[in-house]
């Protein structure tokens, strides 16, 4: 018993070493002020973050497509669940827009497309009416929640951090690890759990 005992005291002092070291923690993301603020069918431009306190805070531009906020969502499946939403948002507004101006280039060549004389409504012309306004409508859907997946992928991986620290085996391991004396002079190992 003594010599299983001899063994194991190592092994164990070492896994209440390794669990006593935390790894590095992951930062905290922070919106700009006028990001925050930012809610349905709001302006289609780029959010800036940041990962420092406030006094420090230096804002950095995510990307069009959030692209340089990716790294620091990696891990989190649903906070980058969300920005690939927002991704194809912001994809779907990139082709309305193209759409859009390229029926208002149709309907302006058509105007000046007549032999002479300035045609307003013919049935091409119909056609780039009814496709721009299609298009104008379909904005109003796409841009409307565009913000919220970007917003809701800070969210959830901001939530990730404060849940990682109560999840898992971490709330199973022993906060000390140590040995004590028993009656009869047999050393014992000691372990204790802090509830928090």
């Amino acid at each position: 018993m003594r010599r299983c005992f001899v063994f194991l005291l190592p092994l164990l002092l070492a896994f209440g070493a390794a669990h006593s070291q935390q790894a590095p923690a992951k930062p905290l993301i922070q919106l700009s002020p006028e990001d925050e603020d930012r809610r349905e069918s709001g302006p289609q431009k780029n959010f800036y973050f940041t990962t420092r306190p406030a006094p420090n805070a230096k804002y950095e531009n995510a990307g069009f497509f959030g692209q340089r906020l990716r790294p620091y969502l990696a891990g989190n499946t649903e906070a980058i669940a969300s920005l690939n939403r927002y991704r194809r948002q912001k994809w779907l507004f990139l082709t309305e827009r193209v759409l859009f101006v390229s029926t208002v280039g149709v309907y302006s060549q058509q105007v000046l497309a007549g032999s002479g004389e300035q045609q307003y409504f013919n049935n091409t012309q119909k056609i780039a009416i009814g496709v721009a306004a299609f298009s104008l409508l379909s904005n109003a859907f796409i841009s409307r929640h565009t913000n919220d997946h970007f917003q809701r992928a800070v969210g959830e991986y901001n939530a990730g951090l404060s849940s990682a620290h109560v999840g898992g085996l971490r709330r199973l391991a022993p906060s000390a690890i140590g040995l004590t004396a028993a009656a009869g002079g047999q050393p014992l190992l000691a372990l204790r759990w802090s509830l928090r």
